[in-house]
């Protein structure tokens, strides 16, 4: 997989109030401020193995290039031009769901809810590390959503 591939892509826009980057001008979101949002908070009240899940998780996310951890009120997503994954810690478990182009049918997904033609919406529940062999692919598949490359020609 070739990270460094150049894509003539506009840059990131900055929300003015928040400063969080967007592929989108005008991007509808929360603003919230990222010193009040850190994963330091959403880990306070949890088992330590909530946290080693989120930290396996993400390095599988890392392993696919650069990535934006960001931290919100209820919940941490991960943003490379878009956001393609969001986390939320629960007790020795993590819900979270994958942004991918595709539908994808697979028992490692509670449930998929489609938003448009490539923006499919993957929940799952991690509550072992194992889990991360059988999501790897569709982590990979969600992080290329998240660079946009989806969007490239006509697939």
């Amino acid at each position: 997989m070739n990270h460094s591939m150049k894509h003539s892509q506009p840059k990131l826009w900055r929300c003015l109030k928040c400063s969080r980057r967007f592929a989108n001008r005008n991007q509808t979101h929360t603003c919230a401020r990222v010193e009040r949002a850190t994963l330091a908070l959403h880990f306070n009240d949890k088992p330590r193995e909530t946290r080693r899940l989120f930290d396996a998780f993400a390095a599988v996310v890392k392993s696919n290039g650069p990535v934006i951890v960001l931290p919100e009120k209820t919940r941490i997503a991960f943003q490379v031009r878009m956001s393609f994954a969001m986390l939320m810690p629960r007790r020795g478990y993590l819900r979270g769901h994958l942004v991918l182009a595709r539908r994808c049918e697979h028992p490692c997904f509670s449930k998929v809810e489609t938003y448009s033609p490539r923006n499919h919406v993957h929940q799952f529940e991690l509550r072992d590390e194992s889990q991360l062999k059988t999501l790897a692919p569709f982590i990979a598949a969600a992080y290329r959503v998240g660079r946009q490359e989806h969007l490239a020609g006509d697939g």
